[in-house]
């Protein structure tokens, strides 16, 4: 019987936060969401990353109504979300509590898949979540960070992947955020966890370097379970792979794919006019749909890549950018070779550019940095540079602990001082994730709610 291969479709979170910096509001593909869920796939990358944030900021629409709302139009396919452990959808670290609790909501409201990962590939930030997740009755997705480093080796993330089915995962996820996994990786790190653990396991990487249908054909050659594409229109570039190429090559090849095909051209026809109004108004950018070679060189992803770039425009010094992009493996290497995901490409990369722009190395930092040589991210992956570590530091001890367990509860304290202006659990959560955005919605919320009841009372 040929080998099955199943499908994650990404448009709906991280084909769009790639390409449209997580731009799509819900009424823009409500219309395909009952396509979506007759199409066949594994599962729908729907929310977590940077969703949550973006729904608040930008958007204007409640996370939380936007998962049951995609819920009840699509019934038969899980949906998944991406959880950065501790930091959940935040950028620090929370307390268990509110972990807890934000996963079991998450799972209420729909969440049938969540994928766990984070940035340091400490598995200590990872146990609250998993342990959550699988109380709560979902299917934890246990993930490693990939990156290359000297430090970074097969041995280490088989290691990895032993821990996380120890502590409930039911499926693996390699998740490869900066394109740089190559077609050999693939083939050997994949087959090395098949050996390890008798778990599916999911490869999620991006288009940017222009590696990834090679790596995903290796991938399934060795036995991967699913991979993780984005429909054609939202595809490529520092996206995904497109759903239907892979679909069809991999069927080529004698592989069982059970996508419906005419599921995936209606998608592909209707958000090829949602791709040409954001190309139209400037959000999607042609740098972002092109490829881009310096993430072999520099180990630096997509998003990373852009964040340089506008702090450098900010500062008027583009042409300072090489530099910092020298710089950035340099840094990368003093803070014990993090994998550069959110929130570690972030840190390092603004530190890269604090160092070109004083022309002296580690003259500010930032808190954030301050914060990690303190130990509050978690283990990281090789010692940070112990003189780099002093000078940030002075005779400041890093903690030996996990963090969180220095972090008082939160959830019921802040139940209690929002009182009426918080609804439900759901709104505490997102006022704890991101008070000052929460606020404001809420407020905006109760305005819209006292002009519809004045509205109703005189159409009376």
């Amino acid at each position: 019987m040929a080998q099955k291969v199943q499908f994650v479709e990404t448009v709906l979170r991280d084909a769009n936060q790639s390409l449209i910096a997580t731009r799509l509001p819900y009424a823009k593909f409500e219309p395909m969401l009952e396509t979506i869920d007759k199409a066949g796939f594994y599962a729908v990358e729907c929310w977590g990353g940077a969703t949550f944030d973006v729904c608040l900021r930008y958007l204007h629409e409640d996370p939380w109504e936007r998962l049951r709302k995609i819920r009840a139009k699509v019934p038969n396919t899980k949906l998944q979300m991406l959880l950065r452990g501790q930091n959940v959808l935040g950028y620090s670290h929370y307390p268990d509590d509110f972990v807890r609790l934000f996963v079991q909501k998450a799972v209420e409201n729909g969440i049938d898949v969540i994928r766990i990962f984070d940035a340091l590939n400490d598995v200590n930030n990872l146990k609250v979540a998993m342990e959550a997740t699988v109380n709560a009755g979902a299917i934890a997705s246990g993930t490693i960070s990939y990156t290359t480093s000297p430090v970074h080796t097969h041995k280490k993330y088989v290691e990895m992947v032993k821990e996380l089915k120890e502590m409930g995962a039911s499926t693996i996820c390699i998740k490869d955020m900066a394109g740089i996994m190559g077609p050999k990786e693939a083939y050997d790190l994949v087959s090395a966890i098949k050996d390890a653990v008798d778990l599916p396991i999911d490869l999620h990487t991006h288009s940017t370097t222009g590696l990834a249908f090679m790596t995903y054909l290796k991938a399934v050659e060795a036995g991967v379970d699913i991979i993780d594409t984005a429909i054609s229109p939202f595809s490529g570039g520092t996206s995904q792979p497109a759903t239907e190429t892979m679909a069809y090559a991999l069927r080529q090849l004698g592989y069982q794919v059970d996508i419906d095909d005419n599921c995936t051209k209606k998608m592909a026809d209707y958000f090829k006019g949602v791709r040409d109004e954001f190309l139209k108004d400037g959000t999607m950018m042609p740098k972002s749909m092109a490829t881009d070679t310096q993430c072999l060189t520099y180990q630096v992803p997509g998003g990373m890549l852009s964040n340089l770039l506008s702090q450098l425009k900010q500062m008027n010094a583009l042409d300072k950018f090489d530099e910092a992009l020298i710089e950035t493996p340099k840094v990368r290497k003093d803070m014990g070779y993090p994998p550069l995901v959110t929130p570690t490409s972030q840190m390092v990369g603004v530190q890269a550019v604090r160092n070109v722009l004083d022309g002296q190395r580690y003259k500010t930092v930032s808190k954030e940095i301050k914060a990690y040589c303190r130990g509050e991210y978690g283990r990281t992956p090789a010692p940070i540079d112990p003189e780099i570590q002093k000078l940030i530091l002075g005779d400041e001890k890093p903690l030996t602990g996990r963090y969180a367990d220095t972090l008082a509860p939160i959830v019921e304290p802040t139940r209690e001082k929002l009182g009426d202006l918080a609804k439900s659990d759901e709104d505490v959560l997102s006022y704890i994730a991101f008070p000052n955005l929460a606020e404001k919605f809420f407020d905006e919320r109760r305005a819209k709610e006292e002009n519809m009841a004045v509205y109703t009372i005189t159409e009376a």
